[in-house]
């Protein structure tokens, strides 16, 4: 290979054993299990965190999307850092700053202590998430290889969505919510110790100096984009002058932030890599991908313990089909584009999830039983687990010294996608619940304040029927909470399925992950 100035001055291949190098993939793949069942627990856990803390609706969007919001702001910067100060390095602090928040809710009592939590969630995160896909991509120099080990990430990653509603069921059967973040302690210290045993270090030698003010472009950029968004839809119109300055101010950001990169012989973020198709094609499945899935699952979760009553781990239990048909999706999609080819496998998983979507969405919603509910979910599972296909187009379309931008460029892929979907997806049924519950006779018979508290969320609604033994609250709720998740649904439906045709269009024909002809 031909050494430049931004090489990887350590070599993690060069020197590993065939078992040290999975040992490696097993490490790196339990951080992704820890992180994804933080968010898949946080689903379940949040009924009874809105029943006790009385979160208005746009504090539980904030207690959802924050963290990600924060991560995607910051996975750039941080990816940079990790390439300068060592991979290694980054990944054990990222571990340290996580679990310290984690413990950190023993001294919650608010929402908005809660807000700052998963924020600070999401600062570890951002060293965490594009540490572990730069260092799989430079351990696993061999394309055939590398698909497998990111099948298996991608794999463990359906699998913490399976756990985690499932630990989470228990904890809340026995404990508070506050049980759903100190789950995280123990697994982070295993995770130091297994990190600072197994994994190699890594960095570039030469990679330019630090460019500050892109970094804060791309922060300042993607949070007024985020929070742009989220004011038109909390409040259904366009005339807001505050969410336009917003959106404004991202646009300015970002376009100044990009034509810095793109100029730049050091980039913080190399956006070059977008001018190869297959990395574009892996950018668009994930962005769009967890822009539809994640806020369709995380208000299936409130569904399931809300409307048809379930408790938390009966949740977990029922929610495990998506996640064990994404493991699954995930181990055979490799083997399977050796077949059909990345293109045609990606695209067709990407279709399964949107068509498991329209079909949660069409039809009425006194029609929307369990059996359905779980094809949609397997249908979905499908979609998530074809990622991994996903995965393997972008890193085959960057090079080795690239690893830490294209490890940054999919994680920020990921969670830009999950944050803007719960901001667009969320307020749209926000908006449809309040819409059509705001009308029912029974909330317009109680107190306005109490009825106020009622339209910002389910949880609040049910919970303050029971408290006036007042069924006929927690019924209308439900519907109108129904009847707004089908809507959603539908939306992420259709934007499945552009997806899908899109990615199709733009992978070029032949495109194999695998390194072998098809």
């Amino acid at each position: 290979m031909t050494k430049t100035d931004q090489e990887i001055s350590l070599s993690p291949a060069a020197g590993m054993s065939t078992r040290r190098r999975w040992t490696a993939v097993a490490v790196l793949s339990a951080s992704l299990l820890m992180l994804t069942m933080d968010m898949t627990i946080l689903n379940i856990a949040l009924p009874e965190m809105a029943a006790e803390l009385h979160p208005t609706s746009d504090q539980q969007l904030w207690i959802v999307d924050v963290y990600s919001l924060v991560l995607a702001g910051l996975l750039v910067s941080f990816a940079a850092i990790g390439d300068r100060w060592g991979r290694k390095r980054m990944l054990l602090l990222g571990y340290t700053i996580f679990g310290a928040a984690s413990l950190m809710v023993v001294f919650t009592t608010s929402a908005e202590a809660v807000i700052a939590i998963r924020a600070l969630l999401g600062l570890g995160g951002a060293m965490i998430m594009p540490t572990t896909l730069s260092l799989i991509r430079v351990i696993f120099t061999d394309p055939a290889e590398r698909a497998k080990a990111l099948s298996v990430w991608a794999a463990v990653s359906g699998l913490g969505a399976a756990v985690g509603p499932l630990v989470g069921g228990v904890l809340l059967e026995h404990f508070s919510w506050h049980a759903a973040f100190l789950i995280n302690v123990p697994l982070i210290a295993i995770a130091i110790v297994a990190g600072l045993a197994i994994l190699p270090e890594s960095r570039v030698r030469v990679a330019g100096r630090w460019d500050a003010l892109a970094a804060v472009l791309s922060l300042v950029g993607m949070t007024a984009l985020v929070w742009g968004i989220k004011q038109f839809g909390k409040e259904a119109t366009l005339a807001l002058p505050e969410a336009w300055a917003a959106v404004t101010l991202a646009a300015v950001a970002l376009t100044w932030f990009a034509v810095r990169s793109i100029r730049s012989k050091h980039p913080l973020l190399e956006l070059r890599l977008f001018r190869n198709r297959t990395f574009s094609a892996g950018m668009v499945a994930a962005l769009g991908t967890t822009f539809s899935m994640v806020a369709a699952l995380l208000l299936l979760a409130q569904w399931l313990q809300l409307v048809r009553g379930v408790s938390p781990i009966q949740a977990g239990l029922l929610l495990t089909p998506e996640a064990l048909a994404a493991a699954v999706a995930a181990i055979a999609a490799p083997p399977l584009s050796r077949v059909f080819g990345a293109r045609a496998v990606l695209a067709t998983g990407l279709a399964l999830a949107g068509a498991g979507m329209l079909l949660l969405g069409l039809g009425p919603g006194g029609d929307l039983d369990l059996p359905r509910v779980i094809v949609v979910l397997v249908l979905v599972g499908a979609g998530t687990g074809s990622l991994a296909i996903g995965s393997a187009m972008i890193m085959l379309g960057s090079p080795e010294d690239k690893a830490g931008n294209a490890g940054a460029l999919e994680e920020t892929s990921y969670e830009l996608g999950a944050v803007l979907g719960v901001a667009v997806l969320g307020s749209i049924s926000a908006l449809i619940y309040r819409a059509q519950y705001a009308t029912d006779p029974a909330l317009q018979a109680i107190d306005p304040t109490l009825a106020a508290q009622a339209e910002e969320s389910l949880g609040a609604a049910v919970s303050i029927s029971d408290q006036l033994a007042l069924p006929e609250l927690a019924t209308a709720a439900s519907a109108a909470f129904t009847h707004s998740m089908q809507v959603a649904s539908i939306a992420g439906g259709v934007m499945m399925l552009a997806v899908a045709a899109l990615v199709f269009l733009m992978t070029p024909k032949g495109t194999s992950v695998t390194g072998a002809a098809h």
